[in-house]
């Protein structure tokens, strides 16, 4: 009888001590959080303002979503697309409010939620969550949490504190912890008189937000870092080393590395081990940054490849909590949505099925030569052929035929917006 190719792949990848059905089993169990703001270019529900605070898409592909209705359609169409295991990833923007009620960011509440927990729980989808500290009126002079108005901070502190209570409701309503990200782009365009009083106030302001009494064990707060941010090239508050050192020093906080949000020669995959050594669990925003932060869409390229490595070699899986953050409103909003995802899937995989064992041992050993070799004849194992099976196994298209039905809807739905 004649081998399928994923049998011969199978073979061949056994032949190197990786059993790629324990593989995928394992993927599929790992959930990777999906961000609702590709699909409407970040714009939100509760403003019709243009993008301020260090955000901006660039592109006008036709079909954007403009409704929760339409939003909710095309995450439909998307998750249909993709391999695995999801969660929801919300900004505080994205409230759905009832004709006629509004609540402005400091007043939110779970009910303007309802909708997108009845979302996520019809598709056994937990939910994580993001305050919106951008696009607002309340930002002033570029800054929010570190305003030295104490007005402007203290809608902040309330919106943040908003917001855990937001999170509490999303764990508890959909069993699954809600993993909550602290980010604001709050600096300068120019060289900073103060660098310290605005990171002072940074961190009261977060230490006040965690004060508002939520259950550990369901929300797990986080704070990410930026290096530079459109019209604050010059200084951002909440810095690498700020919330790197504040997440270290607050018991419960995890620290959340975007990999867009470093210097260019700085790579997260390297940071990944180096954190695991001190927190017992770490967050992640994967994107694919081009020059620095421009979040495109994630593919399958050697950053992204190097980060899912680390995070299967150190054992990282259940610390790791994984969130893609990208937007591209020049392209298909659902193909993106479908592509980031399935490559950061591809990469868990190739993670998988990769000889790690093998390939430790030999640089424990000081087999540096053929450690080489071996890493280097890794790259070219039948890695195709486990994803083409793992893709039919999940009911969803191979690479090859995904793009068919993202046309489909897009003739169907998409361009009938217009």
């Amino acid at each position: 009888m004649t081998m399928t190719r994923f049998e011969s792949a199978k073979e061949i990848y056994a032949s190197q001590g990786v059993d790629v059905e324990s593989a995928m089993k394992k993927l599929a169990e790992i959930p990777v959080s999906l961000h609702c703001w590709q699909g409407d270019d970040v714009t939100g529900f509760d403003h019709d303002g243009p993008l301020t605070g260090g955000i901006q898409t660039t592109g006008n592909y036709p079909g954007k979503a403009k409704t929760p209705e339409q939003l909710m359609a095309d995450m439909d169409q998307a998750l249909s697309l993709m391999p695995g295991r999801k969660k929801l990833n919300l900004h505080a923007s994205y409230a759905v409010f009832e004709p006629g009620e509004f609540a402005d960011r400091d007043k939110l509440e779970p009910r303007h939620f309802k909708k997108w927990v009845e979302f996520a729980k019809e598709r056994n989808m937990g939910i994580d969550f993001n305050p919106t500290f951008f696009s607002h009126p309340k930002i002033k002079d570029g800054l929010t949490l570190s305003s030295p108005d104490p007005e402007i901070r203290a809608f902040w502190i309330n919106h943040g504190k908003a917001c855990i209570r937001i999170s509490q409701y999303f764990a508890e309503e959909t069993g699954i912890p809600c993993v909550m990200n602290i980010w604001t782009g709050d600096g300068f365009k120019d060289i900073p008189a103060d660098r310290m009083g605005p990171r002072m106030r940074y961190k009261e302001s977060i230490e006040q937000i965690l004060s508002e009494p939520f259950d550990r064990d369901k929300v797990k707060p986080c704070v990410e870092s930026k290096v530079f941010g459109i019209g604050v090239e010059a200084y951002t508050a909440g810095s690498a080393e700020f919330t790197l050192s504040f997440a270290a020093t607050h018991e419960g906080c995890l620290p959340l590395m975007d990999n867009g949000h470093y210097h260019p020669t700085e790579v997260v995959s390297d940071k990944i081990p180096a954190l695991l050594c001190f927190f017992p669990e770490i967050a992640l925003h994967i994107t694919r940054p081009i020059r620095w932060d421009s979040d495109h869409v994630v593919l399958f390229d050697d950053e992204t490849r190097e980060m899912a490595k680390e995070i299967v070699r150190c054992d990282g899986l259940e610390r790791v909590y994984m969130a893609l953050d990208y937007f591209d409103s020049s392209i298909n909003r659902v193909s993106a949505w479908a592509m980031g995802f399935r490559s950061w899937q591809k990469a868990l995989l190739a993670a998988l099925c990769t000889p790690n064992g093998r390939l430790k041992e030999l640089q424990d050993q000081a087999g540096f030569t053929e450690l080489m070799v071996e890493q280097e004849a890794a790259k070219l194992l039948p890695l195709g052929d486990i994803w083409d099976e793992y893709c039919r196994r999940q009911g969803v298209p191979e690479d090859r035929d995904f793009f068919a039905r993202v046309k489909k809807y897009e003739a169907e739905v998409l361009l009938k917006r217009q």
